[in-house]
């Protein structure tokens, strides 16, 4: 088969190389998935140079997220059959024509999704879950400020919290993503962030400030999200996009009295088993119901991966591009 191997770590894709390798064969409890999509996310991009926090032995498959066909099954699997159409999680070996991965970690694709979109769902919306449901605890009707809501898991979030009764504000630094947002998923509002934007957040809010505020960017946008967070408000603090992680004194959520809430929506299922199945669960019954819109900026074949990994890293992307190893 063909993948995507990571030979050694570099800042520039530098080790990662397209090869011919030997097809792998699943073990007991595992499943061989003929990948027909695989979404690109910043974890992907991390891993390459060394910089995620879960850093596989050299050479290694990249690729979180993936959607294919079961091609074959190990021993000891019940309850799924060869060439039914499967969303997969793994931290690694989704670039590639075949991968094996746990069939505890399947999914049946819904049938209202592409493989694109099925391979593009998962990581982002389950992020957006945990953030919005389990903890902010968000409620109907109230202020959610998503940054970065043209990226992977900020439109997730803009999305859901549409699907939830919230009224969304979705901001980005770029005016042309934000008329796809505005066209395509109908938040209250848009707002562009440079330049800054507490004043238009507050007059969006009626000078309260937004309730929860989506934070995936970091730096000056979380410091500036501090000053335009409302009475009792959560700033749910999901990741450093822009390179800087911002420091808080104290006092400002002593006397504003909002939260500041860490996000690893894998590491809450994790630490909490029965509410992370809850969680995935939720997210995927929301797919079946076709409640949501994942969006597919890019299908990008297997040889053209560097263009792929260029769309996220430039900050191209509005939604998430996906390699399909099928084209």
């Amino acid at each position: 088969m063909r993948a995507l191997v990571v030979g050694s770590l570099s800042p520039d894709y530098g080790g990662c190389v397209l090869r011919d390798i030997e097809t792998p064969r699943p073990g007991p409890g595992e499943a061989l998935i003929r990948v027909r999509a695989a979404a690109v996310n910043f974890p992907d991009l991390l891993m390459t140079r060394g910089e995620y926090q879960h850093r596989p032995a050299l050479p290694f498959i990249p690729g979180l997220e993936l959607s294919g066909e079961i091609a074959a099954l190990g021993e000891e699997v019940e309850g799924w059959s060869v060439g039914e159409a499967v969303v997969g999680g793994a931290r690694i070996g989704g670039f590639s024509e075949y991968a094996v991965t746990p069939v505890s970690s399947l999914r049946h694709k819904p049938r209202g999704l592409s493989f694109a979109q099925a391979s593009a769902y998962g990581t982002a919306y389950l992020t957006a879950y945990v953030s919005l449901v389990r903890r902010a605890r968000v409620e109907a009707g109230e202020w959610v400020l998503v940054h970065g809501a043209a990226g992977g898991v900020g439109l997730a979030c803009v999305d859901l919290a549409r699907v939830l009764g919230c009224r969304v504000i979705a901001a980005s630094a770029a005016d042309a993503k934000l008329e796809v947002v505005r066209a395509e998923y109908g938040p209250e509002a848009v707002v562009n962030v440079t330049g800054g934007f507490r004043e238009e957040v507050k007059a969006l809010t009626g000078g309260r400030g937004a309730d929860v505020i989506y934070d995936p960017v970091g730096g000056d946008v979380f410091d500036e999200s501090v000053r335009c967070i409302a009475f009792d408000g959560r700033l749910l603090v999901v990741g450093f996009t822009s390179g800087r992680i911002p420091s808080l004194s104290a006092n400002m959520p002593l006397i504003k009295g909002f939260s500041v809430m860490g996000v690893r929506a894998g590491e809450y299922g994790r630490q909490f088993p029965q509410k992370g199945r809850e969680n995935i669960d939720a997210v995927w019954s929301l797919a079946d119901k076709g409640l949501i819109r994942p969006r597919v900026h890019a299908e990008l074949p297997l040889t053209h991966w560097r263009e792929a990994f260029d769309l996220l890293s430039e900050r191209q992307v509005i939604g998430k591009a996906v390699i399909r190893p099928d084209l």
